[in-house]
């Protein structure tokens, strides 16, 4: 009951006490004084609902501090959460790749055990292959001291044999490795523009022949050379033809008159070209036309001696 029913109803009781009996008094004195106490007992019972609803307020407010603390709470882990499975993510790409890198390097140790036996394979091969080399090398060496010896002694003998009876300018003799070159002026060989021999030239070559002749390992190139003066007849075109055609000349002697084997036998022309001297002068066009004579082994041999098993007789 509120203050202002309280109140009427005293007074009320007041304007009723001069009409009213005292038994009516005092039974409305009870009641008053019951409303009273009921309205001691609400107040008391409205005081503590107030204090209780301030004590909620409070406790309202504590928890939602509390949920709004949480909550950032719960940020920092879900953060820290986030972190911590970036970092495991990124340790697991770690471990992949050293797993990748650990199963590249057990291959190429596997790789390198396998090169290591190769290679031991192959120093012994090179090894095996140098002391055959070696061996081919030793006999290379012979070879060429026994070529040089037997050339030098061609080339002794055809000095000696040529020299009766020919001028040494006309004739020049080299040795070259295993080659022994013969170089005859043209004047020697053959009239003049021409690719017919003179009696002289028979001469020279039948001593020629009978080295040859004495030499069946070996095979003989005669090669025509001639000046740079252009040449042109009914039978010649130009200087490659009359060096061809010297060549051959000599070669038809050897072959028909000195019964040199043809099979020995090669002929060949080179023209006004690989000159010795300038054709500028008159000397220097007499040393240019000539022919040379090669006395060399035969291909088969150079062969056997580019060949490592024939050669080592293996």
């Amino acid at each position: 009951m509120s203050r202002f029913s309280a109140v009427f109803l005293i007074s009320v009781l007041l304007s009723l006490c001069s009409c009213v009996s005292k038994k009516q008094f005092a039974s409305l004195q009870d009641e008053l004084n019951l409303s009273q106490r009921d309205l001691a007992v609400t107040s008391d019972q409205l005081q503590e609902c107030r204090e209780s609803v301030d004590d909620y307020i409070a406790r309202l407010a504590s928890v939602e501090s509390e949920k709004e603390s949480l909550q950032v709470e719960v940020g920092t882990v879900k953060s820290n959460l986030q972190l911590r499975e970036e970092q495991i993510a990124d340790l697991r790409d770690q471990v992949s790749d050293f797993k990748s890198q650990r199963d590249k390097q057990l291959s190429q140790v596997g790789d390198l055990t396998v090169l290591t036996r190769e290679a031991n394979q192959n120093i012994k091969e090179t090894l095996s292959q140098l002391e055959s080399r070696d061996e081919y090398i030793k006999y290379l060496l012979g070879a060429k001291s026994k070529a040089d010896s037997i050339n030098l002694a061609l080339a002794v003998n055809l000095k000696s044999v040529l020299a009766q009876g020919i001028a040494d300018q006309d004739v020049d003799i080299q040795v070259d490795k295993t080659v022994v070159f013969v170089n005859l002026s043209d004047k020697m060989l053959y009239q003049s523009g021409s690719s017919l021999l003179t009696p002289r030239a028979n001469e020279v070559l039948g001593k020629i022949a009978q080295i040859i002749e004495s030499r069946p390992e070996l095979e003989v190139m005669v090669e025509g050379y001639t000046d740079n003066v252009p040449i042109k007849s009914s039978c010649m075109n130009d200087n490659w033809d009359l060096s061809v055609k010297r060549a051959t000349s000599v070669v038809r002697v050897l072959q028909e008159r000195y019964n040199i084997d043809p099979n020995r036998l090669i002929a060949a022309g080179r023209g006004e070209y690989n000159a010795l001297a300038s054709n500028d002068t008159a000397d220097g066009r007499a040393i240019n036309r000539r022919t040379r004579i090669i006395i060399l082994p035969k291909l088969n041999q150079f062969y056997d001696l580019l060949d490592p098993e024939l050669a080592t007789g293996n």
